[in-house]
């Protein structure tokens, strides 16, 4: 019987810490999400303490999400900044600033950037 516990305990802890790993993971990003981050306002900053995500245009914006929320944290605030920067207009990507001015365009070039853009930005 104590086989069988030792078996069932191991398996179990094994199923729970897989599941952890697979809902922390980030989201799989498309080759055109490498053109966009440059101008996005949020990075995740590596400190001694752990990591947090910071703003390029607000100093005092200080997030520090646990490890697992982290990414998802992340993938919201750019989510948020994306449905109001970002602009398709035919088969362009246009990347708008504060000020709603044109920083630059980028050309979609595969159907599976356009999907990306439209699961990943809401766009």
């Amino acid at each position: 019987m104590r086989n069988y516990l030792f078996i069932a305990l191991t398996l179990g802890l094994t199923l729970l810490a897989f599941n952890a790993f697979q809902s922390a993971k980030p989201t799989p990003k498309s080759a055109i999400y490498q053109s966009i981050k440059p101008y996005s306002p949020y990075y995740i900053e590596k400190r001694f303490g752990g990591l947090q995500i910071r703003s390029k245009l607000d100093e005092n914006f200080k997030e520090k999400p646990s490890n697992m929320e982290i990414f998802h944290r992340l993938e919201s605030l750019e989510k948020e900044w994306g449905k109001e920067h970002l602009r398709i207009q035919d088969n362009t990507l246009t990347i708008l600033d504060q000020n709603n001015t044109t920083q630059t365009s980028l050309p979609i070039s595969t159907a599976k950037d356009r999907q990306f853009l439209h699961q990943y930005y809401g766009i």
